[in-house]
């Protein structure tokens, strides 16, 4: 019975029937971070992240404490549903986290999601694989 009743399970869940020696690979769902996202000043453009490169407001980069240095994350607007791929190279101030943001972006990145007029937008951040292309 408690056999009938796995199996039971296993077809319900996959669709097909598995052999003891099938394994069934659960890809756990992307964590999204919800917040609010801003853009650099112009001021700061040719100043040194935290990875150490120079800081160019025309590349696809962002500034935020959520996740690790170097990790490429979509950003995603929620106010029009835009989104743009951006490298992580530089940390927000840490009093940024009491405002609600989770990320800081380049102009570039700001201006391809359509807030440079707003200056603040509403965002999720997911952690995704290094492009293709890059």
């Amino acid at each position: 019975m408690k056999y009938c009743l796995s199996l039971l399970c296993v077809l319900l869940f996959t669709g097909k029937a598995l052999c003891q020696d099938d394994t069934i690979v659960i890809k756990p769902k992307p964590k999204l971070i919800k917040g609010i996202a801003s853009f650099y000043s112009r001021s700061l453009q040719g100043t040194k992240t935290a990875t150490g490169e120079k800081f160019d407001q025309n590349l696809m980069t962002g500034a935020s404490n959520s996740v690790k240095l170097n990790t490429w994350v979509k950003v995603t607007n929620l106010r029009n549903g835009d989104t743009v791929i951006v490298r992580i190279n530089d940390r927000m101030h840490p009093s940024m986290k009491k405002k609600g943001r989770v990320i800081d972006l380049s102009r570039a990145a700001a201006k391809k999601l359509d807030f440079l007029s707003n200056g603040l937008t509403k965002v999720t951040l997911e952690v995704i694989n290094k492009p293709e292309d890059e």
